[in-house]
């Protein structure tokens, strides 16, 4: 991933959420809905307006609740501590130094949250075929080959990989939101493609940090090895339950992951 571009994609086209309240977003675009909808009503069948009586219907409840939840109180509580970037745009193209690429890239994740520009990043550190080296290391061997050989080298690299997930958390844990920290109020998940480089998928390593909004219980080990329902979409249901997703199924699990 470039820097740059995804510092422009956050901070520069369409990443200034932050400076309105999410109710006053939803807000506006369920009135350029409904504003919308109704110039369309009047050129459709009597079936296909049915349908869009029931959306508009859908959208006005959904708008009610909202605006009934702000007043409540229920959107009310940390602002972002941040309106605008605290560190310069990034150069144009791809450092050339590694370790400095992947903490450049941590840095951007952790001022989108601190911003609030955006609400859920995925940072993929390294692809597991590529043949990329880690000179910064010593290590001149691609990553691909490295990963077969499971080696002390090898080790050292996903060592460096678990320290910049550290370094997000630290930071996170150091933005202070309304009672709690930024890392309380978040979920991080840190996971694999393979335990080592025999392609076995059988056991796939994962790590969950942060407290979620005090939803999640850290400081655990949780091993499903030996138990049902051991699936990582079992995962991804009680995660999205935690953001207020209940799903009934997701990918190839309808059942939610015990104790998490």
């Amino acid at each position: 991933m470039y820097p740059a571009l995804a510092f422009d994609r956050l901070f520069t086209d369409g990443a200034k959420r932050g400076d309105r309240s999410v109710l006053d977003a939803v807000l506006s675009k369920a009135g350029r809905a409904l504003s919308k909808a109704g110039r369309v009503r009047g050129k459709i069948g009597t079936s296909d307006q049915r349908k869009l009586d029931e959306y508009l219907n859908l959208v006005r409840e959904i708008e009610q609740r909202v605006e009934q939840a702000g007043k409540q109180g229920e959107l009310q509580g940390w602002r972002p501590t941040l309106d605008m970037p605290n560190i310069q745009r990034p150069a144009d193209g791809i450092p050339q130094n590694l370790a400095d690429h992947m903490r450049l890239m941590c840095d951007i994740l952790v001022l989108a949250f601190q911003t609030d520009a955006t609400r859920v990043c995925t940072l993929k550190l390294n692809k597991d075929h590529s043949y990329l080296q880690f000179p910064h290391q010593g290590i001149e061997v691609g990553h691909h080959e490295l990963s077969h050989r499971n080696d002390a080298d090898y080790l050292k690299v996903n060592q460096s990989f678990l320290e910049q997930l550290a370094y997000i958390a630290r930071k996170l844990d150091a933005i202070q939101e309304g009672e709690r920290k930024s890392l309380d109020n978040s979920i991080l998940m840190f996971c694999s493609s393979m335990l080592q480089g025999g392609h076995d998928a059988t056991k796939l390593p994962v790590e969950l940090l942060g407290g979620g909004g005090g939803q999640l219980q850290g400081g655990r080990v949780l091993d499903y090895l030996d138990k049902p329902n051991r699936k990582m979409c079992s995962l991804y249901l009680s995660l999205l339950n935690k953001y207020g997703i209940p799903l009934d199924n997701f990918g190839d699990s309808n059942e939610r992951l015990a104790e998490v």
